[in-house]
């Protein structure tokens, strides 16, 4: 079951962190005590990383972030590896559509306008120079105080935040996301889906993460795919669970989960309805040809 990233920070008191209608940024102590666990945020985030160093995975692609790097994490659901061998510490900065949207027209004439061909990005490499680097730093000694932090100090921050990637050529791809945010109402249903299919998260779940509530989000999903979600679900992650069949290194059980299954009864039920075999005699039948 993915984690809710946004959910567990809020229902724990014991972080450091200042929270408001756009943003949240926390101080993170590496509090869950396995090695790999899966997540999903309905809400971007940038991870700079304090101390250690963190796997995150998405569909396609796996980045490791060690001390003094930097992510920023769009809407989604990821797989991520701990190292306990070193003691893990970052700064999670969580930053709304609408916070970059008011941003970036506010401040427009400084933003550089660079084209959006770099989209199909789930996670972007943040180059961290001095000033953010000092920037970073800033915030995380005034989460070590333990003291209240003015609101109007976290807004002037954030947008501090955002100044420094976007003034930096080197953030090119992310600038062009900050772009296509200010353009766009309404996150892309069909690339929250695609990207995200595989993940055992329910109905209210994919609303949240298309930034629309459930009724809304049924029907724009009617009108793209011309199909009901639930169904559409199923059928790509059978798609999906049918292409992992194929690597023989990798157990029923793993492709089960890894395909949003939530168990293998239902998966081997699902599975053999759409093709007409189990998925251990369609493996037996692929190898043998």
């Amino acid at each position: 079951m993915a984690l809710n990233l946004k959910k567990f920070f809020l229902s724990q008191p014991h972080f450091n962190k200042l929270v408001s209608d756009d943003y949240m940024f926390v101080e993170f102590n590496c509090p869950i005590e396995m090695e790999n666990f899966k997540l999903w945020t309905e809400i971007p985030f940038l991870a700079y990383v304090v101390s250690g160093r963190k796997d995150w995975t998405a569909l396609d692609k796996t980045y490791n972030a060690k001390e003094g790097d930097a992510l920023f994490i769009r809407k989604g659901v990821y797989n991520t590896k701990q190292y306990f061998e070193e003691d893990y510490c970052s700064l999670l900065f969580f930053i709304t559509d609408d916070f970059v949207r008011r941003f970036c027209k506010e401040y427009h004439e400084s933003i550089p306008k660079v084209s959006v061909d770099y989209l199909k990005n789930q996670i972007y490499e943040i180059d961290v120079n001095d000033p953010l680097r000092s920037l970073f730093l800033t915030v995380f000694n005034y989460l070590k105080t333990g003291k209240e932090i003015p609101r109007g100090l976290v807004e002037m921050k954030f947008k501090e935040l955002l100044f420094n990637i976007s003034l930096n050529p080197s953030n090119k791809e992310l600038i062009g996301l900050f772009n296509s945010i200010q353009h766009v109402e309404k996150t892309n249903l069909i690339d929250v889906m695609m990207k995200n299919f595989q993940s055992d998260l329910n109905l209210e779940d994919y609303a949240r993460l298309s930034g629309r509530s459930l009724s809304t989000f049924k029907r724009d999903f009617q009108n793209h795919f011309k199909e009901t979600p639930g169904k559409w679900l199923n059928n790509k992650r059978l798609e999906y669970a049918k292409l992992l069949l194929q690597n023989e290194e990798l157990n029923i059980n793993d492709i089960c989960w890894e395909s949003g299954f939530k168990n293998t009864s239902h998966f081997n039920s699902s599975f053999k309805e759409k093709y007409q075999l189990p998925p251990n005699q369609y493996r037996k039948q692929y190898f043998q040809k």
